[in-house]
Formats: C-alpha cells, structure tokens, sequence
C-alpha cells in the first residue's frame, strides 16, 4: 500500500467516523462492523502494521469509504456526515498544537487499554471511558462538534458515551490521515488522486 493509499485508508476512517455518529444520532442504531472497527482502531495505539489499525480488511472501512467517494464526487452525501467529518479534521489540528493534551489522551489511552483487556475491547465501560476521555478533553477547545439528531436518542442511556467513543476515534483516524502526508488542501486540489487510491484499493 502506497502513501496516497493509506491516506485515502485513514481519511475514510474519519468519514465512517462521521456516518456512524450521524445514524447513532438519527437511529440509535449503526453497522456492528462499522463501529467495533472504530473502537478498536482507538484502542490500538501501537499496531504492528498500518493495515493492522482498522483489522486488516478494507471492507471493514466500506460505509467511510462510501461516504467518503460521496463528498469527493459531490454526490448526494448527508450534510451532518460532510460537517462532522471536515469538523474532525479541524478538531485534529486543533489537538497537534495542543501537546499537553496529546500527552494526556496517550495517558488515558493506555489506562483503557487495560479496562479493554479485562472487560472486552466494546465493553460498555470501555465505551463509556473512551466517552468520558473525550469529554475532557477534546470537547473543551472552543471549537466543538454539536451532534445534531433525535433529542431523545442523544440523551438516552449510553448514547452520548457511544457518540463521543466515535467522535475520538474520528480524530484518531484524523491524525493518523496527517501522519501519512494527509493535508487540508488536498480535500481540495487533490480529490482526483484520493479517489484513484480508493479504487485501487478494490482491486
């Protein structure tokens, strides 16, 4: 996998991010394989491979990579999942300036890893603690994601854990597109060399 592949991988990531929390908000419900993916890309802070962080199977990123062919073709695409993923992108830059922060997440991070080990990684501990985390964290810059969806979902039990465990693994998968050369412009002038590494990663 090339560069522009795996940036391609990691932006996709960011948009299942933003679908999944967009029907998480509107549904209550999302794809099992879609979430879990999400969740243990989080978790996974040291994979042994690129390929390892989202379990290996370009498959398991296919509503992210949908949506994100979508936005690049604007194509009809759900304006809350166009928002939330271009909102997260932001976020992420925002958290690269903010090294104290950084720490703390790595900090934190590590702690649940361990609560993953004993309960299970989509254990609804773990789910409430990687919510928890970005509460404190990522939701106090001034620049905030506003969930929009069903009022009653949003406040029911566990929701706004869920949504916020999925907010964190957006900004995840965010900072991994950067890692790999990602930059804002290329949302922009590089749509067409984006959407050539999504295609080959089906072939």
């Amino acid at each position: 996998m090339n560069s522009e592949e795996r940036q391609a991988v990691a932006l996709a990531g960011v948009f299942q991010a933003a679908t999944v929390v967009d029907e998480l908000a509107r549904t209550g419900h999302t794809n099992e394989r879609a979430w879990s993916t999400l969740i243990r890309a989080t978790l996974d802070t040291d994979p042994a491979s690129f390929e390892d962080i989202y379990g290996g199977q370009v498959n398991n990123l296919r509503p992210g990579i949908e949506a994100l062919e979508s936005v690049l073709t604007r194509q009809q695409v759900s304006p809350n999942v166009m928002r939330y993923g271009f909102s997260l992108i932001l976020l992420m830059h925002r958290l690269r300036k903010n090294t104290e922060m950084m720490n703390t997440l790595g900090q934190r991070l590590g702690r649940i890893q361990g609560q993953a080990e004993h309960f299970g990684e989509l254990h609804e501990n773990v789910i409430a603690s990687l919510g928890e985390l970005y509460q404190e964290t990522l939701s106090t810059f001034r620049y905030r994601i506003v969930v929009q969806g069903d009022p009653s979902l949003l406040q029911s039990r566990q929701m706004p854990e869920r949504v916020r465990a999925i907010l964190l693994s957006g900004v995840r998968f965010a900072l991994l597109w950067h890692q790999q050369g990602g930059r804002r412009w290329k949302l922009v002038a590089g749509r067409s060399g984006i959407r050539r590494a999504l295609k080959s990663l089906d072939e």
